[in-house]
């Protein structure tokens, strides 16, 4: 077996990190009027009727499949993704990001591919790249990074935090195309370290379907359906972007609560191929997307309407429902039909 951890990974190493750096940061938060503390998927900041919200993220390990693949085209689009899907789940319309890409040395070759899925990503989010910042940093980049900061804004009355989660509400799972954006250490420690594959080779268990390529698909954008939700008259109670962590990316909504799954779809072809070479079960559901990239939480009335307007762009489920529970818990029918607890 081979969890994150072994593979250079420590999800609560990296919470602890966190909070020791955002315990020094909290005193800077008088300076402006603060609606959201850290741990949220997005930052707000009042600005008179309305508030900004901003976050960044990166384009993590997914760069060095890139560099085994010699493809640099879509990493752009990941960059994009991630910071724009963020934003959606505090309510806020994404409409702006820059980009920081560090070089070990200026390769303008390199530049224009990944700018090419910088554009393509940001065309599908509908935000203007409006600036960034190139560094070349030899002694302490190999290759490159790619990481972005976006802005959105969202009326005060339409802000979504967690906190109308209640017992009864539905959870309605947006697909995913694959592994998106996170998890990918573990993948590459599975396919490349400990099963000697190669990015041209087939997927275990899946002979038409080629490792490298799988794992560098895009994420995938959920601007357009999740917009169209929030501008409907659907009183939306929270929104998960389902990174890395997996489905304890719920748990930064609203807590005491559980959140019970049950009715997940079959998942993608490389999660499947992934726990068969040795990934525990568990460690499946606290890592990957399961091929569920975002979830929506609405009243158990507003089921059917939410699902209307996500399937015009998305394949949508409804995976499970809200339960009262002191633990914060969630409850999660594995694809082997057994019931685990994260």
């Amino acid at each position: 077996m081979v969890t994150y951890k072994e593979s250079g990974v420590d999800i609560n190493l990296e919470e602890v990190t966190i909070s020791a750096l955002t315990s020094k940061l909290r005193k800077t938060l008088e300076y402006r009027d603060i609606i959201t503390e850290s741990g949220h998927f997005a930052g707000l900041v009042r600005l008179g009727d309305k508030a900004i919200a901003m976050s960044t993220d990166g384009v993590g390990s997914k760069i060095l499949v890139a560099e085994l693949m010699d493809k640099y085209d879509t990493v752009g689009i990941d960059c994009v993704a991630m910071v724009v899907n963020d934003l959606l789940c505090v309510g806020a319309e994404p409409f702006a990001m820059v980009d920081y890409l560090a070089v070990d040395k200026p390769n303008p070759k390199l530049a224009e591919q990944i700018g090419k899925g910088l554009v393509e990503g940001a065309i599908e989010a509908r935000v203007a790249m409006i600036g960034g910042e190139t560094a070349s940093l030899p002694e302490i980049v190999k290759n490159f990074d790619l990481a972005g900061t976006g802005i959105g804004i969202v009326n005060l009355d339409s802000i979504i935090t967690g906190e109308k989660i209640r017992e009864g509400d539905v959870l309605i799972g947006i697909a995913s195309n694959g592994i998106h954006s996170n998890g990918l250490s573990l993948a590459r420690r599975v396919f490349f370290d400990r099963s000697d594959l190669k990015v041209e080779d087939p997927l275990p268990g899946y002979p038409e379907i080629i490792v490298g390529e799988e794992l560098l698909k895009p994420t995938y954008i959920y601007v357009k359906p999740v917009m169209e939700l929030l501008n409907s008259k659907i009183d939306v109670h929270g929104i998960a972007h389902i990174t890395g962590g997996g489905f304890n990316n719920l748990k930064r909504l609203k807590k005491d609560v559980c959140y019970h799954i049950n009715n997940l779809p079959q998942p993608n072809p490389i999660f499947q191929s992934l726990y068969s070479l040795g990934v525990p079960i568990e460690e499946m559901y606290r890592v990957f997307n399961m091929g569920v990239g975002m979830v929506v939480i609405v009243p158990e009335e507003d089921n059917a309407a939410t699902i209307k307007i996500i399937e015009k762009y998305n394949q949508v489920y409804q995976i499970g429902k809200v339960y009262s529970n002191l633990k914060n818990m969630i409850k999660i029918k594995t694809f082997q039909n057994d019931f685990i607890e994260i």
